[in-house]
């Protein structure tokens, strides 16, 4: 009897700075003073692709950086570019990789982020996403300096409500709107047009979009589901679940309870990719890879310390790591590299062929996916039907 084969796993990276760690623009291969650069994402971006990656995710906010994990603001990274801008310069140098800049949803207007998302789309040919982030800090608000910051209930129903527009902003074009007959002088069918006309606690956006439907139809919206009220967000609103399991066990008890979420929200369970977050130190040797975090935190001045499991190992023992926690449930990860560029070439370089030699990982970008050569075929997650076309 065949045995069935599980279903391919999606791999991703998380792109931030010089990397996850506090000290790793230390680090003697680090490129600290071009982190303002396009060529500095540009690379990065690229040796992504070479390892066939489902996507790279880019962090944003709206407040200086540091994270916590280590040191002090003064000897972390400070400063950052758009992440959408950036997303957006990367996207003609790649041709396969898909591109998920985040935004930060509670300080910003969802009809400008639909028009940007679509537009990256276009750019792309069809390899856009984008991550909703929510911000209760106060020092964002402040540059805003609208409102005081919700409750965290409210930000995440907030968010719920951002994405509902950016979904509707994106369908108020038919696909076949633009004419474009030179003949008759016609070059858009106003008939195919919609008004959103949504009106919410936090919105009123009459639409439609200056931007035409983009080539994805929807592109990919991903959002953080680290704790219980988040994962109601990425259930209910979300394409790309992001999750932090400590172990297999866990990570099959998150999958299930994002799917029972989507279930109740009248979505089907299917349609939400849920990937575990993995920050990873990896060289050929564990005990390398282990000496080389403890450096890092010897420089940083205290124990990186992170919401998602840390690993410092092997690119053999990530794999094994990995093609357990898919068997759990997961359809992924996304691996967030410590240190920049070391751990990402480990990662296209040591991890990507390990995979590929189990057979558990693409050799190239298909040549076929449906939709064709975009990041939902990528992701086998089908063009979503216009919601107002007849």
């Amino acid at each position: 009897m065949t045995q069935a084969q599980p279903p391919p796993l999606h791999l991703a990276v998380a792109l931030d700075g010089a990397g996850w760690h506090p000290a790793a623009w230390r680090e003697p291969d680090a490129r600290p003073a071009e982190l303002l650069s396009a060529r500095y994402w540009s690379d990065l971006v690229a040796e992504a692709e070479a390892g066939y990656l489902d996507f790279v995710t880019w962090e944003d906010a709206l407040a200086l950086q540091p994270r916590p994990g280590g040191g002090t603001a003064a000897s972390q990274v400070q400063g950052r570019l758009d992440a959408v801008l950036i997303a957006a310069r990367v996207a003609p140098l790649s041709r396969g990789i898909g591109l998920i800049p985040t935004v930060v949803a509670t300080h910003t207007e969802p009809f400008h982020i639909a028009k940007a998302i679509a537009t990256l789309d276009y750019v792309s040919q069809g390899r856009a996403g984008v991550r909703v982030r929510v911000s209760a800090w106060a020092d964002e608000a402040a540059h805003v300096g609208r409102r005081a910051v919700p409750g965290r209930a409210d930000l995440l129903a907030e968010a719920a409500d951002y994405v509902e527009v950016l979904r509707r902003l994106w369908d108020s074009w038919e696909d076949d709107a633009e004419i474009r007959d030179t003949a008759t002088g016609r070059f858009v069918d106003i008939a195919r047009l919609h008004y959103i006309d949504f009106e919410g606690r936090w919105f009123s956006v009459r639409g439609p979009s200056i931007t035409p439907r983009p080539p994805q139809g929807q592109p990919l919206v991903a959002a953080l589901a680290h704790q219980d009220p988040a994962r109601e967000l990425a259930a209910g609103s979300a394409d790309l679940a992001f999750v932090t399991p400590r172990d297999a066990a866990e990570a099959a008890a998150i999958a299930a309870g994002i799917g029972q979420r989507a279930a109740a929200a009248g979505r089907d369970a299917g349609t939400v990719r849920v990937l575990a977050d993995l920050v990873v130190f990896l060289d050929d040797r564990e005990a390398t890879a282990v000496a080389r975090r403890a450096r890092l935190d010897e420089l940083a001045g205290a124990p990186y310390a992170s919401a998602a499991r840390i690993f410092a190992g092997t690119p053999a023992q990530l794999a094994d790591l990995l093609l357990d926690w898919q068997a759990a449930g997961l359809a992924g990860v996304r691996l967030r590299p410590a240190a920049l560029p070391h751990d990402l070439t480990q990662i296209s370089r040591r991890l990507v062929p390990e995979l590929q030699r189990r057979g558990a990982f693409r050799a190239g970008y298909p040549a076929s996916t449906n939709p064709p050569g975009t990041l939902r075929g990528l992701l086998g997650l089908a063009r979503p039907a216009n919601r107002y076309a007849a």
